[in-house]
């Protein structure tokens, strides 16, 4: 079988660091997420009534489940990989 070769394709070494930078990322990425969800729901479209501290509360701990899950992902997935699809 004849090799693929891709010319813009990297090769991602699996390491503690990557899976650390792969976590804190998904972490931000989720905090950001869930503040800006609960922001849009509570202030413009008016269908909660939480405070600012409230709201980033709430995108702290979808934050804290996100990191939890990256931990947890180790046990099922790959130990270098903060994804809980074995392949990953």
């Amino acid at each position: 079988m004849s090799e693929i070769n891709l010319p813009h394709a990297e090769t991602v070494v699996k390491t503690a660091r990557t899976y650390a930078v792969d976590l804190i990322e998904r972490i931000i990425w989720t905090f950001l997420g869930a503040a800006g969800a609960v922001a849009l729901a509570a202030g413009p479209a008016d269908m909660l009534s939480a405070s600012f501290w409230e709201s980033v509360a709430v995108a702290g701990i979808a934050a804290v489940v996100t990191l939890v899950k990256g931990i947890a992902a180790r046990v099922v997935g790959a130990k270098n990989s903060a994804s809980s699809a074995p392949s990953v």
